[in-house]
């Protein structure tokens, strides 16, 4: 074991927060999913649109990831998604602040389902890249942020969507560009 791990294993816990009420400076968080292959397996025969009303209305659970970084409110209409973060505590990077992966996950999730939501039954999108532009830092202080995310150009092989985070006041917190492969049966 090398000195800065030793170090870092009996740091004493920084952040606004302080210390768990046992003293620990831990804190815990648990949550479930459904089984992501049956979910998928759900939608193979549905459109987009269909897929995301079975999702509104139960029929079929929400991916896993909505579970594991807590996104929440998701909401579409043809070639638009959107979908909420409350930002936590298990959000945040050292700095204190909401870690970066979290809102390309978020942009990602938009930019992906807003495509989804123009495909026909039989047809798949997978992320081909995506470019996020950080604007400026997300706090518990912030509270709920949205994500939206557009279809820009829907072609036979790809898509392009664009994305933005703001709060409920309008301020624009991270923007972001992505393409996506269109996957269509041979």
């Amino acid at each position: 074991m090398t000195e800065a791990v030793r170090a870092a294993q009996s740091a004493e816990p920084v952040g606004p927060r302080g210390r768990a009420p046992d003293g620990s400076g831990v804190r815990e968080r648990s949550f479930t999913w459904a089984d992501p292959l049956e979910t998928a397996g759900f939608g193979a025969g549905l459109s987009g649109m269909e897929f995301f009303a079975a999702m509104a209305d139960g029929r079929v659970p929400a991916p896993p990831i909505m579970q594991t970084l807590d996104f929440s409110g998701f909401t579409y209409v043809e070639g638009r998604v959107s979908v909420r973060l409350t930002p936590q505590e298990f959000h945040y990077n050292p700095l204190g602040s909401v870690h970066g992966g979290v809102f390309a996950a978020l942009l990602d999730t938009v930019c992906g389902c807003a495509v989804h939501t123009r495909l026909p039954a039989g047809v798949f999108y997978t992320s081909l890249d995506l470019s996020v532009k950080f604007l400026r830092p997300v706090s518990i202080e912030t509270g709920t942020v949205t994500a939206e995310g557009s279809v820009v150009h829907l072609g036979r092989r790809t898509a392009l969507a664009d994305a933005r985070i703001f709060d409920a006041h309008g301020k624009v917190y991270a923007t972001a560009t992505s393409s996506c492969l269109i996957m269509r049966p041979e």
